[in-house]
């Protein structure tokens, strides 16, 4: 897959593969993004993907233009950034939906005409790739959504959502990490602690992995949020493919 290299600020350059948002621009900048992170530059800061592009920001005191430009080319030229993913990362979301956990499920459910199990069956059934994270630490904007699902945002938007709250917006699905305002439709919520920056790993995921929304009963929500609380809960990823 080609790509280009734009300047973005005097401290930063983004390199873009494509401009819309699709699976196979996702994975290759995945894996430029990753290939540049084990490249280990001096000088280079910070790496953010996005829906098809990496911004590289860089100490022009530690690391010229011209030498970044150079590096970044040599580096991408060892990547087969059409190449298929391979082995997807994938990590279980368990999460409660409906009631008190899902309060915008029956704007869902007239909006689609769908009954409540089966927004909840069309809901799970994907595995989602994130294709970009931002708004709060851990927000994730997923790909893949049923399109008998798609429901525009609330009118008005909540001052308050709880953390883990699982939500729709137009033809996205998404979760929010932290407690904060939102105008996402909520059907669930995750007892999972999406961000936590005490924890060795703040972000329990990155762009370009995969989410598969499991849904489970209030009980085990509950049982999940004690295990969290007390740090007993094992969070684990698998691979397929």
């Amino acid at each position: 897959m080609e790509y280009r290299i734009l300047t973005a600020g005097d401290a930063a350059v983004s390199l873009e593969f494509g401009n819309a948002i699709d699976p196979k621009i996702c994975t290759a900048a995945r894996a430029a993004r990753i290939k540049i992170e084990e490249a280990k530059i001096k000088g280079v800061t910070e790496l953010i993907q996005t829906y098809c592009c990496v911004m590289v920001q860089y100490d022009p005191r530690i690391i010229l233009y011209d030498e970044l430009i150079e590096l970044l080319h040599t580096l991408l030229a060892d990547v087969d950034l059409g190449a298929a993913s391979g082995e997807k990362v994938i990590m279980d979301i368990p999460v409660c939906y409906g009631g008190e956990y899902g309060p915008d499920m029956e704007n869902v459910c007239a909006h689609t005409g769908l009954s409540q199990e089966e927004v909840i069956r069309l809901h799970s059934e994907p595995d989602y790739q994130i294709y970009m994270m931002g708004f709060l630490p851990g927000f994730v904007y997923l790909g893949g959504m049923n399109e008998a699902l798609e429901t525009p945002r609330l009118k008005s938007p909540r001052e308050k959502l709880d953390a883990g709250a699982v939500g729709i917006a137009g033809k996205q699905t998404g979760m929010y990490p932290l407690e904060s305002p939102g105008g996402w439709q909520i059907i669930g919520r995750t007892p999972l602690k999406l961000y936590d920056p005490d924890r060795e790993t703040p972000i329990l995921y990155e762009s370009g992995e995969y989410l598969k929304f499991v849904p489970i009963s209030e009980q085990r929500f509950k049982e999940i949020s004690k295990l969290v609380e007390q740090n007993e809960y094992v969070y684990e990823k698998r691979k397929e493919g």
